[in-house]
């Protein structure tokens, strides 16, 4: 971080220094879709594991088809990684609400997946993993 730069750590730590969430490269291809259509492709995804939740592929927003995507007024707060946004998704005739979420300011902690983007699995019809 410069010198320049603001720190901004995520308070969860504090509280709960035994908490992990580890973020590294998925180091496979990691395919998304949704109404039988690939919104999502990349072999540069990042894998967050945390603990109390299972493992989340994290895919760069430029491996997405980012026209299909449209900003809701959903939000969400995570100590450990920031404020999330949420997407919905409109693709192969389906309209999908809140179907993925992004962390655009994350703490520092999580800045791996700044810039990216997770899919809950059960609101696309698959997230594959090769």
């Amino acid at each position: 971080m410069s010198a320049t730069a603001t720190a901004n750590p995520a308070p969860g730590f504090a509280r709960k220094p035994d908490h992990v969430v580890a973020f590294r490269p998925a180091g496979k291809r990691v395919t998304v879709r949704l109404g039988g259509e690939v919104i999502a492709e990349s072999d540069k995804a990042v894998l967050c594991e945390e603990t109390g939740h299972g493992p989340v592929h994290y895919l760069p927003m430029t491996d997405t088809r980012a026209n299909l995507f449209r900003p809701t007024a959903t939000r969400s707060y995570c100590p450990f990684k920031g404020e999330a946004s949420y997407w919905s998704i409109s693709a192969g005739g389906v309209d999908g609400t809140d179907v993925a979420w992004s962390y655009d300011l994350p703490y520092d902690e999580a800045m791996p997946i700044r810039g990216h983007v997770a899919f809950y699995p059960n609101r696309v019809d698959s997230i594959d993993v090769a």
